[in-house]
């Protein structure tokens, strides 16, 4: 905010005025310099006077001098030109084909099968020297890493599975739903698993994230229920072999059980009414929303998740 009405009047060109007279002492100097008359050197000069209520400039026989108010005003009022002229400068955009680079991505296991190929392929597609690097999701969000760089990019579910955190970007990628996978031998026949069948059924639990809650047994609370698990898997594939062969139950995405769960072994079901589904977010920190490089790759996972959203 401006603490006179007066300053409200100024603009870049009086700013201008003020440093080229300040610099050159001479109004024909700065009339030149600017490509404008000497009438409006002139006029910008009374409007800097009005507006900052002091002489500013005093004509003498060896040119104009500053006043000591101007003296003062000359550093701030570069550094003021200076900010606009960032403000203006657009950062260069990020070129992929110029040099090589790495980016750091935390995500769970859902990103790495479904997302994470088809972006390799996009890459490799274009020959493109980038390299991702996958670290496993934990408990929350990786904020720190976040903040400080060491990560571009955190992948996680939604909504409201994690602390939030106001300083961070966000964006919804994808939004899935939960189905009942069984062996072929061991498919019952309706179409739709009640919940008093899903939880006699014995489960396999994949954890899609290190963490002691999920989706799943969080909803199953609520309906004053809970499920047995029998084991539980480290990634979705080894959750289908275990229950290759009995008659367990495994809950997956219905993007991963199209995805990983061959029709030849394995049939499904939808799960019990009421139970939610999920989506999953991209997110990013304040500085890194300014990176050409980070909105570079944003862009490309909005890119692959919108290709497979359609598929």
């Amino acid at each position: 905010m401006l603490n006179s009405n007066l300053l409200r009047k100024l603009d870049m060109q009086d700013l201008m005025v003020f440093v080229a007279v300040y610099e050159q002492s001479s109004v024909t100097g700065v009339s030149e310099a600017l490509c404008v008359s000497q009438s409006t050197v002139s006029y910008c000069l009374k409007k800097l006077r009005t507006g900052f209520d002091d002489e500013l400039f005093i004509k003498t026989r060896t040119g104009m001098r500053p006043t000591y108010k101007a003296s003062t005003m000359y550093t701030p009022v570069l550094k003021i030109l200076e900010s606009i002229n960032l403000c203006h400068a657009s950062a260069p955009a990020f070129d992929p084909t110029l040099h090589a680079v790495t980016f750091n991505i935390c995500a769970p296991e859902y990103f790495e099968q479904l997302i994470l190929p088809r972006l390799l392929k996009r890459f490799d597609f274009a020959d493109l020297p980038v390299m991702v690097n996958m670290y496993k999701f934990e408990t929350d969000i990786p904020a720190d890493e976040l903040r400080d760089g060491r990560l571009d990019l955190a992948i996680c579910f939604g909504p409201n599975f994690h602390r939030s955190h106001t300083d961070f970007k966000s964006r919804l990628l994808l939004e899935d739903d939960l189905v009942c996978v069984f062996d072929k031998r061991a498919t019952p026949l309706e179409p739709r698993l009640s919940l008093q069948a899903f939880v006699q059924r014995r489960h396999v639990f994949p954890t899609p994230w290190t963490s002691s809650t999920n989706m799943v047994d969080g909803w199953l609370a609520q309906q004053a229920h809970k499920r047995q698990i029998v084991a539980r898997a480290n990634s979705y594939s080894a959750a289908l072999k275990m229950i290759t062969g009995t008659d367990y139950i495994l809950t997956l995405p219905r993007r991963i059980q199209q995805l990983l769960a061959n029709e030849a072994i394995f049939n499904h079901c939808e799960a019990p009414n009421g139970l939610p589904g999920f989506t999953l977010d991209m997110q990013w920190s304040q500085s890194a929303d300014q990176d050409s490089a980070n909105t570079w790759l944003r862009e490309q996972v909005i890119d692959v998740c919108a290709e497979q959203a359609m598929a």
